[in-house]
């Protein structure tokens, strides 16, 4: 491809490049029992030791209980796949969870899993997912049109403005008749339903009733309370349309509301269709608006690869347009999301309660025992990656990411499980970041201080401000 050659000096790392993408610095030795809760509250990524990156597997007896920290990956193969049974989810993961998504696809179990899993497959199929190009390339040119006629150099949030960008992206996709609510009222809405319930507070940590107030927590109550009344209000202006719906290019609502059990026929009830219309909104969006503010912050902190990808979108989108053939040329775009992927994943942590005993990397694991596969520590881990700690996308481009294990990198979870929606962000992402960068370059706002904080996903805490400046094109 015309001036996308790639040589040593072009990928070549100076001191100041290579330095570490921010990230808590592992502790040598586990943590006792009250530091251990402490840090779990405020930031969980806190509480690993260096082991946990070092050795395939882990087991501690603490305040969870049995756990086994798990880093090989014929072992998370065995955990997600061939013995998947034997791991169900557990009590403290469904605690945090079910109440803001409900019974939906991400938290049911069992043949409830498995009628919702069926019913929805059809949403998400490639061919589905490619029909949404033009309104992702839509919801990008929205964004541009937000910032064209801003002051170069102005300082903006970009982690909030890729949560109300990824948000357009579902209005027109999923709620095309709208949210039925400002889509700052849902951003802000589920912001403050992550920093509440993502907060795991040491009350739910000891099993303790839910009735005892946790002092100190924010109530997820109000953001809870909002999305109930929104998503009754967009079901019922959906289903007033009826004829009104085009039938000939449905939307994904209109699919969830007529979804059904290919090997029942049976629909999903109230309860159901709500969580998941929840779901969507929470993971739909989340997931995305984070891998794009990470893209664009190790961007910023990468002249040298920043601008490979530059030449590499001015090449490929010269003359504007884009479809699934150019997305798929588009090979660094792609791999800085998926190396931002890696160093901050979505979901930073997975666990399962292992029902019966098992072996697992040659470990013994007893029954009871909390399985943990972090995809934060598994794609820092030393075994598995060459300068785990390091920004370095080459390692996804075609030729390298081949050699890379399946169970060694799981932004989007892996088996049965894996995430639904896992084509849909990707293709969201990469469409959203070309476009940006073809018009702008982003620098950090001098002063601010990344640091990745978990609150059920990988977020920057107190946002990422950066400066937002036009780019001329190359050839333009």
């Amino acid at each position: 491809m015309k001036g996308l050659s790639v040589n040593a000096s072009d990928l070549a790392m100076s001191a100041s490049a290579r330095r570490r993408p921010p990230a808590p610095i592992p502790n040598e030795a586990p943590l006792g029992s009250l530091a251990f809760l402490i840090r779990f509250w405020k930031n969980p990524l806190t509480t690993w030791t260096r082991h946990n990156f070092e050795w395939p597997i882990t087991q501690a007896d603490g305040v969870l209980g049995r756990v086994a920290v798990v880093c090989d990956p014929g072992a998370i193969r065995r955990i997600f796949i061939d013995n998947v049974a034997n791991y169900r989810k557990d009590a403290l993961q469904l605690r945090v969870l079910s109440p803001g998504l409900g019974n939906g696809l991400l938290t049911a179990e069992g043949d409830d899993w498995r009628k919702q899993r069926r019913a929805l497959a059809p949403l998400f199929t490639p061919r589905v997912v490619e029909s949404f190009i033009p309104a992702m390339i839509v919801s990008a040119r929205w964004l541009i049109d937000r910032w064209s006629p801003l002051r170069d150099g102005r300082r903006l949030d970009v982690a909030a403005e890729m949560s109300l960008a990824t948000l357009e992206v579902l209005r027109r996709t999923i709620f095309p008749a709208g949210f039925a609510r400002d889509p700052k009222e849902f951003a802000g809405a589920m912001t403050d339903f992550f920093n509440s319930s993502g907060r795991v507070h040491p009350f739910d940590i000891l099993g303790a009733p839910a009735w005892l107030p946790r002092f100190g927590k924010r109530s997820a109550t109000p953001s809870l309370q909002f999305f109930d009344r929104a998503v009754d209000d967009i079901i019922a202006e959906r289903r007033g349309a009826g004829a009104a719906v085009d039938e000939s290019a449905p939307d994904l609502l209109t699919m969830l509301l007529s979804a059904r059990d290919p090997q029942t026929g049976e629909g999903l009830d109230e309860a159901q269709i709500r969580a998941n219309i929840v779901t969507f909104i929470g993971a739909g969006h989340e997931t995305t608006a984070n891998a794009l503010t990470w893209s664009l912050y190790l961007l910023s902190q990468h002249p040298a690869w920043r601008e490979n990808v530059e030449r590499e979108i001015d090449e490929v989108l010269g003359d504007g347009s884009i479809d699934a053939a150019k997305l798929n040329r588009l090979t660094r775009v792609r791999a800085t999301i998926d190396e931002a992927l890696r160093l901050y994943p979505p979901a930073p942590s997975l666990s399962r309660e292992a029902v019966a005993p098992d072996t697992l990397a040659g470990q013994a694991i007893r029954a009871g025992t909390l399985v943990v596969v972090s995809p934060y520590v598994l794609h820092r881990h030393r075994l598995l990656w060459r300068d785990p700690d390091l920004f370095d996308p080459s390692r996804f481009l075609p030729g390298d990411r081949e050699k890379i294990d399946r169970f060694a990198y799981l932004p989007f979870g892996a088996g049965p499980r894996v995430c639904i929606g896992m084509g849909f962000a990707l293709q969201e992402a990469t469409i959203f970041l070309a476009m940006i960068l073809r018009d702008f370059r982003l620098e950090l706002a001098p002063g601010h201080e990344v640091a990745p904080v978990q609150r059920i996903t990988l977020r920057p805490k107190g946002g990422m401000p950066m400066l937002v400046r036009r780019r001329a094109r190359q050839g333009a």
